[in-house]
């Protein structure tokens, strides 16, 4: 229901992401033999980042990469900088775990499967190539098998209490809910003839349908049809729409106790179907999924710790830039929440996450990307965190992630809304789009080249008589294309609206329909075939009932819960200064040369950013968060 990204953790781990793929991403960056680290450029808790290092992790930023400049430059800088602080620190915090041989020959193994070195040889150049030792590369992959190590006890240790579970449960019902099922039997031929005539005696009075089960289907035969039955035995078991090709299912979840389908074609199979018992979707007690509830709720308070550790570690890092350093940044307040702080690695990090903003950047769009989601991205982390601050006081033990609680927070607050039977009526009605079953059919079509009408023609014209369509397209000198089934408007615009919107069908062979002879817009010619036609169904308002009352409820909930966050908001002490950061970042132009003769200027520097030291190294680790 909250807008900001739920991936916060994969956000905050992004470098992570880069610099333990097989091993390291420093495998794709042949760099020359590493005889030496370069000087250091700073420390994170006494931890030295060399130059070479430092290089090697900007070149393999995809935002680095794009070569941005100015007050991009400035933000990618603050991004890459956070992400490479937080990583050393995660690699001096996790460096006395232990790695067995065992572990470290696993993920060795994987590096030589990855790039095809399963000979010495192989392996000796790959590590050249690169500018890796033997032992360099097996010290990048402890580091990784110790991370993981690290991520996983924190998640596992995260269990969920009795009450969070429960909380968990209340506030997401719907997701434990029985689906609807069928208590039924099926009898499953191989041809139409064949169907036909069992139907008939299906249909016949006294038929025993268990009886011409065992003696016709080609499926469960020995079980009488009985689907979902327990080994050995007779007597049908509830199923879900999952036991049954989808147009089997279809028909099957509109029958009621007793009622038998008609023969339905899926598969080149024909079905038979007596529900014997129609059971609705509905609710179930929290006991009766407890086990589930549980392994969702651990799921989500493990994101949320494994988020607290990072947090904390970054709080406790001491940064220190070298005096001579080549890459120094600093990490401003923007916003803050009460007595929360929100600094511009966090904003950073989220608009750099978005995948649009890299392509954004290739295209020399950066600056739009700064215009428009960085106040954006601001404004859904002051909002999420309002939201925190608001949930903390309602009593209700909300867990997790951030954003997770934020969710919890407005699925409590709007837990009791419900709507009326007339108003789901009413959004039925008025939406009937959303309840129809669209138009379908199988197409298949045969081209020719602009000169070869003739022979389009004549495979017209053969197609109506029979034989095998790749055979006769062959022989006409066509291409057979299989669009496969498609409902109306997923073909080009010429087969569309022979198939869905022209009235009729076409003549009919034993291929299909085979359409006419058309002329396409660059004018070579096509034949369509056509199997399957199926019209468009609008589903009775019956069937969809409880489909229509949670898209009409999920409405309401997300209008109710947005009003709740304006208040939220509007309550909230928020100090805003994105702004003033934005232009204390932005490089002040050079100022146009002087006349020949005059004084040189002095290169421009970024203006110092709010909140920071006038320095260009932080007085102290805080000013560097």
């Amino acid at each position: 229901m909250f807008g900001i990204n739920k991936k916060v953790v994969a956000v905050i781990f992004g470098f992570l992401a880069l610099a333990f793929v097989a091993g390291s991403v420093l495998l794709f960056t042949p760099q020359g033999q590493r005889s030496t680290q370069g000087r250091t450029e700073f420390t994170v808790n006494g931890r030295q980042v060399n130059s070479l290092d430092l290089a090697r992790a900007q070149q393999n930023d995809p935002i680095l990469s794009t070569n941005p400049q100015g007050l991009l430059k400035n933000l990618a800088d603050v991004n890459f900088g956070e992400r490479l602080v937080i990583t050393t620190a995660l690699l001096q915090d996790t460096a006395r775990i232990g790695v067995s041989g065992g572990e470290l020959r696993k993920e060795l193994d994987t590096v030589r499967e990855r790039f095809g070195l399963q000979k010495r040889e192989d392996y000796d150049r790959f590590l050249t190539q690169v500018g890796y030792t033997d032992s360099q590369l097996r010290d990048e992959l402890r580091d990784q098998i110790r991370i993981n190590k690290r991520i996983e006890d924190i998640q596992n240790k995260a269990e969920p209490t009795e009450a969070e579970m429960k909380l968990y449960f209340e506030l997401n019902r719907d997701q434990y809910k029985n689906e609807e099922r069928v208590q039924a039997r099926q009898i499953v031929l191989d041809d139409k003839a064949t169907a036909d005539k069992v139907m008939a005696e299906v249909r016949a009075a006294g038929a025993d349908f268990a009886a011409i089960a065992r003696a016709s289907s080609r499926l469960n035969a020995e079980q009488g049809g009985a689907l979902g039955a327990a080994a050995g035995k007779g007597e049908p078991g509830p199923v879900t729409r999952v036991v049954f090709p989808n147009a089997v299912a279809d028909a099957v979840f509109r029958l009621r106790d007793g009622q038998i389908s008609q023969p339905i074609e899926a598969g080149g199979r024909f079905y038979i179907v007596k529900v014997e018992k129609y059971l609705p979707a509905g609710d179930v007690q929290f006991e009766d999924v407890r086990e589930r509830v549980k392994e969702d709720a651990k799921r989500i308070k493990g994101q949320g710790a494994l988020e607290a550790y990072i947090e904390e570690l970054r709080a406790r890092a001491n940064v220190k830039f070298a005096e001579d350093a080549s890459f120094k940044f600093e990490n401003p307040v923007v916003a803050r929440v009460g007595d929360t702080e929100i600094r511009l690695a966090e904003v950073a990090q989220s608009v750099f996450a978005n995948q649009q903003v890299p392509q954004l950047l290739q295209q020399g769009l950066g600056e739009l990307a700064v215009q428009f989601f960085m106040p954006q991205t601001l404004e859904q982390l002051i909002s999420r965190e309002a939201i925190v601050q608001a949930a903390r006081a309602m009593g209700q033990p909300f867990f997790g992630s951030k954003t997770d609680i934020a969710n919890q927070a407005q699925l409590w607050q709007t837990r009791n809304i419900t709507v009326s039977d007339a108003e789901v009526r009413k959004f039925y009605d008025s939406n009937l789009p959303n309840f129809t079953i669209p138009a379908s059919a199988r197409v298949q079509a045969v081209n020719f080249k602009k000169e070869d009408k003739a022979r389009a023609d004549a495979f017209r014209a053969a197609a109506l008589r029979g034989g095998k369509l790749e055979d006769l397209a062959r022989a006409n000198t066509g291409t057979v294309q299989d669009f496969g089934v498609v409902n109306p408007g997923t073909m080009p615009p010429v087969p569309n609206r022979l198939v869905f919107l022209t009235r009729g069908s076409f003549p009919k062979g034993p291929l299909g329909e085979v359409s006419e002879v058309v002329k396409l817009e660059d004018e070579s010619f096509q034949v369509l075939i056509v199997n399957d036609r199926k019209t468009e169904v609008l589903r009775p308002f019956e069937e969809v009932r409880e489909e229509a009352r949670q898209q009409v409820l999920a409405t309401r909930r997300a209008e109710a819960a947005q009003k709740w966050v304006e208040e939220v908001r509007k309550a909230a002490k928020v100090e805003n200064n994105l702004q003033k950061v934005l232009t204390a970042l932005t490089p002040k132009e050079e100022p146009a040369q002087p006349a020949q003769g005059g004084t040189q200027p002095a290169p421009a520097t970024p203006a110092t950013p709010p909140n920071q030291p006038g320095s260009s190294t932080p007085a102290s680790p805080p000013a560097n968060r």
